[in-house]
């Protein structure tokens, strides 16, 4: 095997190898990425066995065709160390040495015959349907900061996607709770489409996001009973799924929350964002003091001290009321638009969170006690 590729498309395409490989796995094969070199393209490929990523990249040199496998996290070390954009000459010299070099440096680095390194067999049925790839991203960053965590619950640890219809038009909506806070957002599709629901494991939806980032275009995405499989212009994903059940969150949706809050969004993220900066444990809540046309923000935390803030506010109540302000941050965060609707009911009621330039997502959070 021998080729030639620029080390601008092989430190991007490694980059997102990185974020597949797991760090500590009890196989060294799985260390490794899979090199082929066919066509005048190089394909690679990096799995943990329940994620397995595909990157094509184009208008490779191709000297000698071939495939082997070598470490992953040492070959990306050191090709983002090269010159950015230069060539970097591969040559298998043995079966278990392959041998890189570029401007003044070479290297030969121990590989492992590509015949051991794992891969999962493509088997999906046709039930494939088309997003547009910025939509999808949106979907993903509306919802991923609600995962849960929490290992015991594995059915938490996912976005939940399921078709939804309202009207005469069809969504793709997705759901992500972690029992404290939740997120809701949905995507309108051209037509309805064959899909069951799934749970999209949080390691696959990072590594998505990341791809998604720097793609603009088309995705193609086809699932099977365990599996999903989602195609960029030159990527590939394949992704078992979470097997369990997502609770039925429509009913968490607070139903009867009239009293309404309206803010400056930017105001409020800062201001938030500054009172919360004095408690150094992010489990002090930070307390809302809501009367007519104001909201005092305050903090209050025994070993480092207090900070207060008020903000003009359109609401019409008076209510005390004490939130996570991490959970506030991240939702409003995500939120596109100059304002945040906040509808609360009493002080042990969960929150409703809308965005008025999105009506596509929603958000709840749970107060805190006390």
């Amino acid at each position: 095997m021998k080729f030639s590729v620029n080390q601008k498309d092989l430190q991007q395409s490694l980059g997102f190898c990185q974020g597949v490989i797991e760090k500590r796995s009890t196989l060294p094969i799985l260390s490794n990425i899979l090199l082929e070199a066919y066509n005048s393209k190089l394909k690679i490929t990096a799995t943990d066995l329940d994620l397995i990523f595909i990157n094509e990249i184009n208008d490779v040199e191709v000297i000698e065709e071939g495939k082997t496998t070598t470490t992953s996290s040492t070959l990306y070390d050191i090709i983002r160390k090269f010159s950015s954009g230069k060539k970097i000459n591969f040559n298998l010299t043995t079966e278990n040495k392959i041998q890189l070099e570029s401007e003044k440096s070479v290297f030969n680095l121990n590989c492992m015959s590509a015949d051991e390194f794992p891969l999962m067999e493509e088997n999906f049925s046709e039930n494939e349907f088309v997003l547009k790839s910025k939509q999808f991203l949106k979907l993903l960053s509306k919802c991923k900061f609600s995962i849960s965590t929490d290992e015991t619950r594995h059915y938490l640890s996912g976005i939940y996607f399921h078709q939804t219809q309202v009207d005469d038009k069809h969504y793709l909506t997705a759901a992500a709770t972690d029992s404290h806070r939740m997120s809701i957002s949905k995507l309108l599709l051209k037509d309805k489409i064959t899909f069951e629901p799934i749970i999209m494991p949080k390691k696959t939806i990072f590594q998505l996001c990341a791809l998604l980032e720097n793609y603009d275009g088309d995705i193609k995405v086809s699932c099977q009973k365990s599996k999903i499989k989602i195609q960029l212009e030159n990527s590939l994903l394949i992704s078992k799924l979470i097997d369990g059940k997502f609770p039925n969150y429509i009913q968490v949706i607070p139903k009867n929350n009239k009293k309404k809050l309206d803010i400056d969004l930017q105001l409020f993220l800062s201001s938030v964002d500054r009172v919360a900066s004095v408690s150094l444990d992010k489990k002090d809540g930070v307390k809302f003091s809501l009367e007519k046309d104001k909201l005092n923000l305050s903090v209050n935390n025994a070993s480092s001290g207090d900070g207060k803030e008020t903000l003009n506010a359109k609401f019409d109540h008076e209510l005390d009321i004490s939130f996570n302000s991490r959970y506030l941050i991240d939702i409003a965060s995500q939120l596109d638009g100059e304002k945040i609707e906040i509808f609360l009911n009493d002080s042990g009621s969960p929150a409703l969170i809308k965005d008025p330039s999105d009506f596509d997502s929603i958000y709840v959070v749970m107060p805190m006690k006390g």
